[in-house]
């Protein structure tokens, strides 16, 4: 068995297909130990630390950092039994022909793989190959999977004026699957392919005519194609002068035009550059694209309802500063949010029916409450919850949610924190607004907005006097929740908001 082992990345769970390289926490020669942390990456839940599968000596990276890499797929190449000696060579039938040198065993190092996949072309790991060629791979390197990428297809060369043309270089046999997948480029010229080139720091450039190259994606490759647009007579604007969507997009809006009277031609071409160079594009990915296709899946498959209230809150802000000020509470940061997540609890355990999923055929109604408490971070939206938040006291339940918001803050939630939620509270008067119209998070049926809390005139005891006012928000699932539960369930928390201590005494 191979010393050296690949590490693929894990499946972290929630039906997560793909996750990207955040941090790498160790380099090339490291030796490391079994389950130090060796990555950090981001999933569309969370951000995580994934632990080393086994002890020795990093040999490569297959991703660098920025990369979105498919579950299953190698991160990093481990050899297991560093003090064994050199590395030696895998054999190999496919062997070079004609003048081009052979690598050194000393100068290659051995990665397994499975059966499957065949043999692994030499000089994929390891230091310089014999005539000045660098074996791929050394650090960071490009990593496709066999089943998904196969050599591109050449341009046909353009025609120019040459001299006699020369004999043909001797061809070497094709490369296989295997070195395909190892992230060996591919060149588009039927010529003499080298050993091993050299590491590339982008991907998919072809050859063209006059030596020239052309650097742009598969998208951006099939929208020239498909506007009739020649990649070769463009200038790239992109990162290392690859060409963009917006270079082709211009180029067709110019080659459209171009047969048009002159003044249209100079507006229709100020009108598709104008502001290009004022324009931010935000990938979207992780926590931003998860939660974007969950509101869309919730939207349009829950029939929302949203009701409001606006309830004075004078009591429960007063009943909150004798909280802080008793003397187990000291070292305790106290909240409204405390206060409406019990009142939350405490009408579930009288309207049970509001939290509860809609599952096609039948209603699943839970006899435990997780919790979620909407946060912003940094990296967009996320909804950690509370496991079985109801079986908590009032100072677990404090303690509880200034973890999940601190963790949260600092990035570090994980994916188990955010799955399972059964009935969520988002705190949007944190942001100085009232309230608004929550979407369901998936498979709940009922989301509580809580607006902030203003000093207002209020009619209290037949006088116009100013008192601390809120308005909450309650959106949910018409399947299974009518107008009558739904206000019952926000009149019975609003009540609990008004007089809190009156309503632990009348409740419980």
């Amino acid at each position: 068995m191979s010393r050296i082992k690949e590490f693929n990345l894990p499946d972290l769970g929630e039906g997560l297909t793909e996750g990207e390289i955040l941090t790498w926490l160790v380099k090339v020669g490291d030796t490391i130990e079994l389950n130090q942390p060796i990555v950090e990456v981001e999933t569309a839940k969370a951000a995580v630390e994934i632990p080393a599968k086994w002890a020795g000596q990093v040999q490569a990276i297959f991703h660098p950092e920025g990369t979105t890499v498919e579950v299953g797929s190698p991160i990093i190449a481990i050899d297991t039994d560093p003090g064994a000696g050199p590395l030696e060579a895998p054999s190999t039938t496919a062997t070079p022909t004609g003048d081009l040198p052979t690598p050194s065993a000393a100068s290659l190092a051995a990665v397994e793989v499975a059966p499957a996949e065949g043999m692994v072309e030499p000089g994929l790991i390891g230091g310089p190959a014999p005539g000045g060629r660098t074996a791929v791979l050394v650090g960071y390197g490009p990593r496709t999977t066999t089943a998904k990428r196969r050599p591109r297809k050449a341009l046909p060369p353009t025609p120019a004026p040459a001299p006699a043309p020369a004999p043909a270089p001797a061809r070497a046999p094709a490369l296989t699957s295997a070195a395909v997948d190892h992230g060996v480029v591919v060149g588009d010229k039927p010529a003499a392919i080298p050993m091993i080139p050299a590491p590339q720091v982008h991907d998919r450039r072809d050859e063209v005519s006059g030596g020239g190259l052309v650097l742009a994606k598969p998208p951006v490759r099939k929208l020239a194609k498909d506007l009739g647009v020649d990649l070769r007579a463009l200038t790239g604007s992109g990162p290392l002068g690859s060409i963009t969507r917006e270079d082709v997009q211009q180029a067709a809006s110019g080659a459209t035009t171009a047969a048009e009277p002159v003044a249209v031609t100079s507006v229709a071409t100020s009108a598709a550059s104008f502001g290009a160079d004022r324009e931010q594009r935000i990938p979207v990915k992780g926590v931003r694209k998860l939660t974007a296709e969950n509101m869309s899946r919730s939207a349009f498959t829950a029939p929302h309802v949203t009701e409001f209230l606006t309830v004075d809150v004078t009591r429960a802000m007063k009943a909150l500063d004798r909280l802080r000020g008793r003397r187990e509470w000291r070292d305790v940061r106290v909240s409204p949010l405390l206060l409406v997540a019990k009142a939350v609890l405490l009408a579930v355990q009288r309207h049970p029916m509001v939290n509860s999923t809609w599952a096609g055929d039948e209603i699943v109604v839970k006899e435990y409450v997780n919790l979620g408490i909407a946060a912003a971070t940094e990296r967009g939206l996320i909804v950690p919850n509370v496991k079985d938040a109801g079986r908590l006291s009032l100072r677990e339940l404090a303690d509880a949610l200034n973890e999940l918001v601190q963790t949260a803050k600092s990035g570090r939630t994980s994916p188990a924190a955010m799955s399972g939620g059964t009935l969520t509270i988002t705190n949007v008067g944190v942001f100085g607004v009232d309230t608004g119209t929550p979407i369901l998070p998936p498979g709940e049926s009922a989301i509580l907005a809580f607006g902030a809390v203003r000093e207002m005139p209020w009619v209290h005891k037949g006088k116009v006097k100013a008192r601390q006012v809120t308005t909450l928000g309650l959106s949910f699932d018409h399947r299974i929740i009518d107008g009558e539960l739904g206000s019952k369930f926000l009149r019975d928390v609003g009540d609990f908001l008004t007089d809190p201590e009156a309503a632990l005494l009348a409740w419980t």
